[in-house]
């Protein structure tokens, strides 16, 4: 069992940054890809980006290649995720998310609560 807590959303206005934190629990964090999920009001929950257990390889969706920016430390069961030049179109609810298996799946086991983030034009 793996629970996952988020942290550091808020409002910011566009071109700005922050970064969000995704504590786990337990002593296995490094068997596990980990994950961030956005959705914002109205749409579908969607992929983010994600990086894998060893080697810690990194896949982004197109909408945040080179402005966001995933990064895991083990030693301290934590992903954060850097975001970069933020848009009003990154306003979302931001999920951490936690797969025993590849971090290509389709089948992400662990959820965290969720943090917002609001990008003001």
């Amino acid at each position: 069992q793996v629970q996952l807590v988020e942290s550091g959303g808020g409002l910011v206005q566009a071109g700005g940054s922050l970064r969000l934190s995704c504590a786990a629990s337990g002593r296995t964090f490094s068997r596990y890809s980990m994950g961030w999920f956005r959705q914002a009001p109205g749409k579908e929950r969607e992929f983010v980006v994600g990086i894998s257990r060893s080697p810690p390889n990194t896949y982004y969706a197109d909408s945040v290649k080179g402005r966001f920016t995933i990064s895991r430390d083990n030693a301290k069961n934590t992903v954060y995720l850097q975001m970069n030049s933020l848009k009003p179109e990154d306003t979302a609810v931001y999920y951490c998310a936690a797969a025993a298996t590849s971090v290509l799946t389709t089948t992400w086991s662990y959820w965290g609560q969720g943090t917002q983030v609001t990008v003001s034009s």
